[in-house]
């Protein structure tokens, strides 16, 4: 199981960015929150009640953070 390990790594993530979380947010940090959701998704899967749900829904926001601030939108052709 990677649970134990996915919170290790939030809590790395989180807790090096002091009080500027979304604005410190580096590359590094989007790439281990990606993988820290994907280890989560593994855990609860499509369980909104699992205890775990809520922390998933912060990690989607800081990725969301990121890539609407660092991701360059795909444009139509």
């Amino acid at each position: 199981m990677h649970l134990v390990p996915a919170i290790e790594n939030l809590i790395e993530v989180v807790g090096n960015t002091g009080t500027h979380l979304l604005e410190s947010l580096t590359e590094r940090d989007y790439n281990q929150l990606v993988k820290i959701l994907d280890d989560l998704i593994d855990v609860v899967g499509e369980d909104e009640n699992h205890i775990l749900a809520t922390v998933m829904d912060f990690i989607s926001i800081l990725i969301e953070y990121y890539e609407d601030e660092h991701v360059p939108e795909l444009i139509e052709i």
